[in-house]
Parts: C-alpha cells; structure tokens; sequence
C-alpha cells in the first residue's frame, strides 16, 4: 500500500515536472484526453454542415451553369473572390451581422467550399466525351436523362475529387472557428499555447481527423464508380 502510494506521488511529481518544463508529458495527455472530446466533436460537426451545404450550393450552382453556359464566369469569380478573402477577417466582419457561435463559423466555410465544389463539378461534367452524349442522344434520351444517366456518372471522379479537397481544407479552416467563437480543435490548441502536449494533441486530432475524412470520401468514390476501380 505504501509502495503504491509512492509510487503514484512519484508519478505524480515527475507529470508535474515534465508540464513545468513544457515537456512532451505521454501521462498528462493520457489522464487529460477527455478535454479534446467536446472540441472533436465540435470540429467535426462543424465540417460535416459546412460541406454539405456547399456542396448543394455548389453542385445546384454547376448544374445551372452546365446548361447556361454565360454563368460559368461570374458564378467563379464570386466564388473566387469569396475564397481569396482572409478566413480571420471574414469572421470578424460577420460578427456584427450573425454574432457568436456556430452561424458565423457555417456561413464562413460555406463560402470557402463553393469554389471548390463548383470548379470540379463543371470541370466534370465538360470533361464527358462527346461521343457518349452523342450515343445517349441516339437511344432518344432527354436532356435530363442524358444529365444524370450519362454526364454525372461519368463526372464523379472529378466531382468526388473536388469534395475531398473540399473536405480536408474545412477540416483545417475550422481550427480558426474559435475565433467566432464556435469552439473546435483550434480553441483547445489555442487555450495553451505554450504546453507543448496540448498543441500536439490537438493538433495532431486535426490532421488525423483531416486524413481520416479524405479517405472516407475516397472509399465513397470508390464505391459510386466502380467502373474505374476495375479499370
């Protein structure tokens, strides 16, 4: 029993050394880890939103596009502009208009996302062969039919390669969310920036969380175009 008591002072003592020093301290992260839960949590809720919603701007913005082709260069100027804003100012300037919180950080990676999405999406869909079309066209296919069961299957590599990047970008810009006050993984690396562990840890969750959301939408590619995996 003194044994044991001793040796968890002793643990005790070198933790709080090792935190002292600014050390990497493998037994603090583990007796803290539960602090980076609600952020994780918070980061991916964040960016699973966000996405969605751009993408079904984006994507309905592309469609219209593909069939009035005149809108392709506004529609990617403003979305270019919207991405070339600085992330930390876009912040700032919608806090008087939406406040604190979730709304502001969502309205922000949106409009990171767009230009992404849309670029691939068009890029996908003018990148289908002309001979395919032709061959839909001949079995008597509407317009709408030859959208969706000719052009878009064969525009979802480029489609679902637009919505990785788009995915792992908002992963990082979400780590500047805190800002807006949105909570995230930026606000647990940015409460202690000099405690070398918890920059680490909530850093490192930021880029496995970024790697793990890249290969999700890479095994969701693989699966809706089959075609190519077998090519």
């Amino acid at each position: 029993m003194i044994l044991a008591q001793l040796e968890l002072h002793n643990r005790s003592a070198g933790q709080a050394g090792c935190v002292e020093r600014n050390g990497f301290c493998p037994q603090w992260i583990a007796d803290n880890w539960e602090r980076y839960k609600t952020p994780l949590l918070q980061h991916i809720e964040l960016t699973l939103i966000s996405v969605a919603i751009g993408f079904v701007i984006a994507f309905s913005l592309a469609i219209v596009a593909h069939r009035r082709k005149w809108l392709i260069p506004p529609i990617t100027q403003i979305t270019g502009i919207l991405y070339t804003l600085p992330s930390v100012a876009v912040f700032f300037l919608l806090l008087p208009l939406t406040g604190r919180g979730k709304v502001t950080a969502i309205i922000a990676l949106v409009a990171y996302s767009l230009l992404i999405i849309f670029r691939n999406v068009i890029a996908g869909l003018e990148g289908v062969p002309e001979d395919a079309r032709d061959a839909g066209r001949g079995m008597g296919l509407t317009p709408n039919q030859l959208l969706w069961k000719v052009e878009m299957p064969l525009a979802l590599p480029a489609i679902m390669a637009g919505l990785r990047i788009a995915v792992t970008t908002t992963v990082g810009l979400t780590a500047l969310v805190f800002l807006a006050g949105a909570g995230g993984l930026g606000d647990a690396i940015f409460s202690d920036t000099q405690f070398r562990s918890n920059v680490v840890v909530a850093g490192g969750l930021c880029v496995l969380l970024a790697i793990v959301c890249d290969l999700l939408v890479l095994g969701l590619q693989k699966v809706l175009t089959p075609w190519t995996r077998a090519g």
